[in-house]
């Protein structure tokens, strides 16, 4: 299976997302900056198996790419062989308690 990570320690906004995605997953050229245009190369463009993982995400961001989660999730259950998953940031001092403990 084809993984692609995004890192959102480098990403503040959509426009962020859109460069570092253009830049790992082999995208069309009419491809535009947005969900839509996401939802669709997923449904029908893009070469699957394909898995997308972010990683680094911040709770701010969480809220900030609430739109750009659920349009993953829905590709999810809707395309076959498209998986994704998400995982927050990890703290020096949560990893220091937990192996304290």
């Amino acid at each position: 299976m084809n993984t692609t990570y995004i890192d959102f320690v480098e990403i503040g906004d959509y426009e962020d997302f859109y460069t570092q995605l253009k830049e790992k997953v082999k995208l069309p050229e009419h491809f535009g900056d947005n969900l839509d245009a996401l939802s669709d190369v997923i449904s029908g463009e893009l070469e699957m198996p394909l898995h997308i993982e972010f990683v680094n995400m911040s709770v701010d961001q969480l809220e900030l790419f609430e739109d750009l989660l659920t349009t993953l999730e829905d590709a999810e259950e809707e395309v076959e062989d498209f998986t994704f998953n998400y995982y927050l940031e990890q703290y020096e001092d949560e990893e220091e308690e937990i192996d304290e403990q």
